[in-house]
């Protein structure tokens, strides 16, 4: 892994998401980057993410014995072709449930963006509990959809791991 690589995985992962989307939001527009809440908000997840699904990757590859990638060279393939056609795929079904757990991790992580003015689940029901002046139903209600799109993800990424598992 490149330096630099090394370098992006360890300060992603070993600061808060928050203050990333602090730092892209507030932050950048100091040295004259400026980006609308959105925009920050969908750069900001996809950074963290990103830091988290290399390592998962990066997990799963070495995890395939090296006589793998021996095999795969010694029957005249390229490095790339090895890697496209034997440890990729393995390391796929290996990398599944790790990177399904990060997905679900920052799907409800997305709430932490009303703090930038976008409106989603959290920020809808701060909007609404200000006008109509109640808050458990609300935050029951946001509590119950995220859980229901966590549910949902993790059924689909069941039937990808089924999926793969009878593919090998």
């Amino acid at each position: 892994m490149s330096s630099f690589a090394r370098v992006y995985v360890s300060v992603i992962r070993g600061t808060p998401l928050l203050v990333q989307i602090f730092i892209i939001y507030y932050g950048l527009p100091d040295i004259g980057i400026t980006f609308g809440p959105l925009t920050a908000a969908f750069i900001s997840l996809s950074i963290n993410i990103g830091a988290y699904l290399s390592e998962t990757f990066r997990g799963a590859i070495i995890s395939i014995p090296k006589g793998q990638m021996e095999a795969a060279l010694s029957i005249g393939m390229s490095y790339n072709q090895a890697m496209r056609r034997i440890i990729l795929p393995q390391a796929a079904r290996v990398a599944i449930p790790p990177m399904g757990n990060t997905f679900i991790g920052i799907l409800k992580e997305t709430s932490l963006v009303s703090v930038i003015t976008v409106t989603e689940l959290l920020r809808a029901s701060q909007l609404l509990i200000s006008k109509h002046l109640v808050v458990m139903p609300f935050y029951i209600a946001i509590a119950i959809m995220y859980w229901v799109m966590s549910t949902g993800f993790s059924i689909l990424l069941g039937k990808a791991e089924d999926k793969l598992s009878k593919a090998y």
